[in-house]
């Protein structure tokens, strides 16, 4: 009876080792803007910031290196904002901040593909590309797609959201929607939420067979929706050896509450 009851304590303590491990396995690239409507009166100059870390738990931040694309897409035509890209620190990482001025209605959809990030735990490359929607005036291309090889295309538009509201997407990987992938969710905690347990932390959904998913948004503020698969290449280490290459494809969307 001992043996077995040590037996049990030894599979509990691993299992809850794996759960801990697991809730600090989240990346997540931020691309938060100053606001996701802008006002008709007014400033309309949107800042950005651009942070890679663990939003629900505030931290810890990892270094970012330089972009390799971050532009904004808006009424059908790409524009180049790498140069506008200032960098900062956090917590002695690198991270960026930028501003745009929006000059005419419609939706802008800044994106982000940022440099590759090796995370030495997991033994492998981390590259998850980021976009966020701003809406003027009121448009009809809150859901046009950046063409990054993994991108969710939402079904919900992604801004004027209430809290509670049920948002909607499709995944997709190399331009076709991508069935039974998981989509991590997380919420930019302002410090007023403390996860009771590590699976509260990121929350976990699987699109169906055609690549769709759907999440309740229970509390206001910014929500990460970052659909994770393995690239089909392979990406060097520092070592100059080929490792796996996560590839991830997140939308931020904002709740807000009904007052």
């Amino acid at each position: 009876m001992l043996d077995r009851s040590r037996g049990w304590i030894a599979a509990s303590l691993l299992a809850t080792f794996t759960f801990a491990a697991g809730g600090a396995d989240a990346h997540f690239q931020e691309i938060l803007p100053s606001t996701d409507i802008v006002p008709e009166e007014g400033d309309r100059t949107v800042a950005l910031d651009l942070v890679f870390t663990h939003p629900m738990e505030g931290g810890p931040t990892m270094d970012m290196g330089k972009p390799a694309q971050f532009g904004v897409l808006a009424n059908g035509e790409k524009a180049d904002l790498l140069a506008s890209l200032t960098p900062r620190t956090i917590d002695g990482k690198t991270a960026y901040s930028s501003a745009y001025t929006v000059k005419e209605p419609g939706d802008y959809v800044f994106f982000l593909e940022p440099a590759s990030y090796w995370e030495p735990a997991e033994r492998k490359q981390i590259l998850h590309y980021a976009k966020v929607v701003v809406g003027f005036g009121g448009g009809e291309d809150w859901d046009a797609m950046v063409g990054f090889p993994i991108e969710i295309q939402p079904l919900t538009r992604p801004y004027g959201i209430w809290t509670g509201n049920l948002f909607r997407g499709v995944v997709m990987k190399d331009g076709k929607p991508l069935p039974d992938a998981e989509v991590e969710i997380e919420w930019k905690n302002d410090g007023s939420v403390h996860p009771p347990a590590d699976p509260f932390i990121t929350q976990v959904v699987k699109t169906d067979g055609a690549g769709t998913f759907a999440y309740a948004m229970p509390r206001a503020g910014w929500w990460a929706f970052n659909a994770v698969s393995e690239a089909d290449t392979t990406k060097a280490a520092p070592d100059g050896k080929p490792a796996p290459l996560e590839i991830g494809g997140t939308i931020w969307v904002k709740a807000v509450d009904m007052k």
